[in-house]
């Protein structure tokens, strides 16, 4: 696996900007978002996508509520993974608009933009289903994890 196309993937004040993003999206919510990014996998993105978000240990929030969003760089590809609290809870199609958000980023090539703009999407559309509240912690990091 290429690591250092991970590395390129953002610079380090692209990663910055990402984190400060996320920082931002979760002010508003009690869900908790995540960005994880790979070069490739063998398996099927969206079960990959599970399987980092049971590494990440994000199924142990309180509402269920964590939001990954995976990001396969080689195989171009990225997956919007949100816990059972949340498909509890969000109508049917729920992540298109945040998904083609983020898509409509990457194929131009502004992965840092399409990032920020799917975290930012995110958070306004888990605020309206969990929002913040004053006896909320942030329950996981908040920096974006690599594979």
């Amino acid at each position: 696996m290429n690591m250092s196309h991970v590395e390129q993937f953002l610079t380090m004040e692209e990663e910055q900007e990402i984190v400060q993003a996320i920082l931002e999206a979760e002010r508003n919510t009690s869900g908790e978002i995540r960005v994880h990014i790979e070069a490739s996998t063998k398996i099927d993105h969206f079960s990959r996508a599970q399987q980092i978000f049971h590494f990440l240990k994000m199924d142990n929030t309180k509402e269920e509520n964590g939001v990954l969003l995976y990001v396969a760089v080689d195989d171009k590809k990225f997956v919007i993974y949100g816990d059972s609290g949340i498909d509890r809870a969000v109508p049917k199609g729920f992540w298109d608009t945040t998904r083609d958000t983020i898509a409509d980023y990457f194929i131009k090539g502004d992965f840092k933009q399409g990032i920020i703009a799917g975290i930012l999407s995110a958070g306004k559309e888990l605020k309206a289903h969990f929002p913040w509240d004053y006896n909320d912690t942030n329950e996981l990091s908040d920096a974006i994890s690599k594979g």
